[in-house]
């Protein structure tokens, strides 16, 4: 009984509004009442409007719904062009090092590898005893958290800064296989300042599409992978990762990564991409 209610109550409010709001990005999820008249029955004034008026708001749903499907059907397979694109674009990137690497081994001389330009940090120290500074630094790199973790770039000030927090994060050069399974197992969005996540490409569209030109997770990839020039407001975009305690535990925290005792705190350069493993 109370489920009949629940029916007849959703019937009759698909009809209070005149307009439908948002029709084009949400028709679907209206219902517009199909009604049928009896050959030769009288009709009232009234009822000929609302049906006139149901008419016209559902050959406009349809058209919108036409419109949207075809809309994500072309957005679809230009994300599939662009994915092949980047696909490409980083195996030549690899065989072009390999090729300079030989190049230099024949030779007899040294390859300077390219310098690293993204980077990933992780949050490795808690709340406790921690002096106003670093906890301000800390908040300006959003990781506000105990295994926090963010994407930035290898630029001067942020290098400066990491080094007034050094004993407190870890961080390295990710490879594009992290980036891609942080994204897709960890991307959470920041939308309307509530954390989202990313389970579909239209979250990211209607954050960045317009703005950046990312309609797509690959594309998000790509951006923040290559550094591109709308890194800032796709790395925006992301909420800082909230990654697991790491498989195994940490060596030792009181310790940086580089010292002869070894330890945990500090740049791990390409050895990172371990660590998140264990910590995604």
């Amino acid at each position: 009984r109370p489920l009949v209610r629940h029916k007849r109550f959703v019937s009759q409010a698909a009809h209070l509004p005149y307009r439908l709001p948002g029709l084009a990005a949400m028709a679907a999820r209206y219902l517009i009442k199909n009604t049928s008249v009896p050959e030769g029955a009288a009709v009232p004034e009234l009822v000929k409007l609302r049906l006139a008026r149901d008419a016209a708001l559902a050959e406009e749903k349809d058209k919108a719904l036409a419109d949207k499907e075809k809309a994500t059907a072309e957005q679809r397979e230009a994300l599939k062009k662009r994915s092949a694109e980047y696909e490409k674009e980083y195996a030549d990137h690899r065989q072009q090092l390999i090729s300079l690497r030989r190049e230099a081994k024949l030779g007899g001389n040294f390859f300077v590898e390219p310098e690293a330009k993204l980077l990933f940090v992780i949050r490795i120290v808690g709340i406790i005893k921690l002096s106003p500074k670093p906890r301000k630094v800390l908040q300006l790199l959003r990781l506000k958290q105990l295994h926090n973790g963010v994407f930035l770039k290898v630029i001067k000030p942020i290098l400066q800064m990491l080094k007034l927090v050094q004993p407190y994060v870890t961080y390295g050069y990710p490879s594009l296989k992290t980036v891609r399974e942080l994204l897709y197992k960890r991307g959470h969005a920041k939308v309307n300042k509530q954390r989202i996540p990313i389970s579909d490409n239209s979250v990211i569209t209607s954050a960045l599409g317009e703005k950046s030109g990312i309609y797509g997770m690959e594309d998000l990839v790509h951006e923040i992978y290559t550094v591109g020039p709308n890194f800032k407001q796709a790395n925006n975009f992301l909420w800082p990762f909230k990654l697991s305690a790491p498989r195994g535990g940490f060596k030792c925290k009181r310790h940086g990564y580089c010292e002869m005792k070894g330890g945990d705190w500090g740049n791990r350069e390409e050895n990172i991409n371990e660590l998140i493993r264990r910590m995604n």
